[in-house]
């Protein structure tokens, strides 16, 4: 066990360390947090944001006389920013999870991994900690700026809910990664990966929509698969056990996926 989980440490740090000397990944980052940045602007300080809407809502009960239920701004801006942050994962994260096999093909050193004494399942561990510990690092500056917005909330906002809501972007982040690693597995072209990922998320994303066409048991279950509907449910505040067996389902079966892919490749080698 100590070898194994100091194989998984060696091959996270290895994995972590080339995403911070990649000037591509810096790029990610900037890009990221250029969008989101516009994303929290546009939610707050927008034509329909929500300072424009509670200055909507006094000004009807001025004009009425008629008091209006108290509304939670704050935990409105906290659902509406993850939300959107839900979203731009489709895009940025396929990126991310491209290069983490197929660069390995493409300069012919997937062959060593899959010929070494480190176990596939340590590799694939070790890879998906270190992009998500990248991604991870990617979101930390965005709370302080979460923080500030929600400084001057009144009344004051409990921690949970922001807690829960990034927790489930995490695991969000991991099930989508964890997928992307075994399709960057399967081929050489950064580029096919990228995209077979994002088709791959966007149908385990909105598959819930076409659930919603299907009556019966069937639709039911299908419907239990969507990511979106998972992670809707979490950045609500709601703590569902259903939704955690989800995720960890979907991060253990990329790992899974791509410790089979990699021990086909071993035996093609032999």
């Amino acid at each position: 066990m100590g070898v194994v989980l100091s194989n998984i440490i060696a091959i996270y740090r290895r994995e972590l360390q080339s995403y911070f000397v990649s000037p591509f990944a810096y790029v990610i980052a900037a890009v990221f947090w250029f969008i989101t940045g516009l994303f929290m602007v546009m939610i707050l300080l927008g034509p329909n944001g929500i300072l424009a809407f509670a200055n909507a809502k006094d000004l009807e009960a001025q004009q009425y006389g008629i008091p209006l239920p108290p509304i939670d701004f704050a935990y409105e801006f906290v659902r509406a920013f993850l939300d959107s942050m839900g979203s731009l994962l489709l895009f940025v994260l396929p990126i991310l999870s491209m290069g983490l096999y197929a660069e390995e093909r493409k300069r012919g050193t997937l062959e060593l991994l899959a010929t070494s004494p480190v176990t596939n399942w340590a590799v694939a561990v070790g890879k998906l900690l270190g992009v998500l510990t990248f991604f991870i690092t990617m979101v930390m500056p965005l709370l302080v700026f979460e923080a500030i917005a929600l400084n001057g909330a009144s009344p004051p906002m409990s921690p949970t809910i922001p807690l829960l809501g990034h927790f489930a972007l995490i695991l969000l982040a991991a099930a989508i990664l964890s997928l992307g690693m075994f399709i960057s597995s399967l081929t050489d072209s950064t580029i096919l990966s990228a995209v077979l990922t994002f088709a791959v998320i966007l149908l385990l994303v909105f598959i819930d929509v076409i659930a919603k066409s299907i009556s019966g048991p069937f639709g039911e279950t299908l419907g239990y698969l969507s990511l979106l509907r998972h992670y809707n449910t979490m950045i609500q505040g709601i703590m569902d056990t259903s939704s955690l067996i989800l995720f960890a389902s979907y991060i253990f079966l990329g790992i899974f996926l791509t410790a089979q892919s990699i021990d086909a490749l071993r035996f093609q080698r032999q």
